[in-house]
């Protein structure tokens, strides 16, 4: 896998997010078949709010944005456009991108975890455009798939369908907003953004409402003057 476009696009004496290594390692297939692949959703709000989905393959990182993020209900197909490959590094960054630079905005590490292919070669699977997995994840869980379409709206990028396979780890709940903080910090975009410099007002417009800070009415002050 080649980080070409992943660099290019990137101003890394600007931004704090990684580089990668030159060369990287991929592993065996008798180590993916050993779940010790890493698979990491990050929650993204950039010009709108995303999941970047990741699963490492080849020494980088498939990466996929989904505007709406996983869903846990079989019946439910979502979008995912895919996007250049990521450094393995890039997993664990979260913090802010600076504004004015390729996907500015605070960065979340919302799911991480391992998956495991339920295929034996990968990248036959990706050709296709059927690619089936087991996430280990610490909030999603259990067999899924992505699926190519024929793309939206006329977008250059490989659009995919992001779907919950019916297994034990099945549900109607709506896991985005039930599990909205990092699995990492513990904390939401907005106390990210502050942490780390980032815009608060933009970053809190991707947490859920009840868990936005609450800003004081500001007192109107009363004239004495007779």
């Amino acid at each position: 896998m080649s980080l070409k476009t992943y660099r290019e696009k990137r101003n890394f004496e600007v931004t704090s997010e990684p580089g990668g290594k030159a060369k990287p390692a991929a592993k065996s297939a008798k180590q993916a078949s050993k779940g010790s692949l890493i698979y990491v959703v990050q929650k993204h709000r950039a010009t709108q709010l995303h999941y970047d989905f990741r699963l490492e393959h080849n020494g980088a990182l498939l990466s996929w944005a989904v505007p709406k993020g996983p869903c846990l209900d079989p019946a439910v197909k979502r979008l995912a456009m895919q996007v250049e490959d990521h450094p393995i590094e890039y997993a664990k960054f979260e913090g802010t991108i600076p504004k004015g630079e390729y996907g500015g905005g605070t960065v979340m590490v919302w799911d991480s975890g391992t998956w495991t292919p339920e295929q034996s070669d990968v990248n036959a699977a990706l050709t296709k455009g059927d690619l089936k997995f087991t996430l280990h994840g610490k909030k999603l869980h259990g067999s899924w798939v992505l699926v190519r379409t024929r793309g939206f709206g006329g977008s250059s990028k490989p659009s995919w369908l992001l779907i919950k396979h019916k297994d034990e780890f099945a549900s109607t709940e709506d896991i985005t907003s039930t599990e909205p903080k990092s699995v990492v910090s513990g904390k939401l975009l907005a106390q990210i953004a502050a942490d780390h410099g980032g815009d608060v007002e933009e970053a809190a417009t991707g947490d859920p409402v009840v868990s936005r800070p609450v800003k004081a009415p500001v007192k109107k002050r009363t004239s004495t003057a007779k």
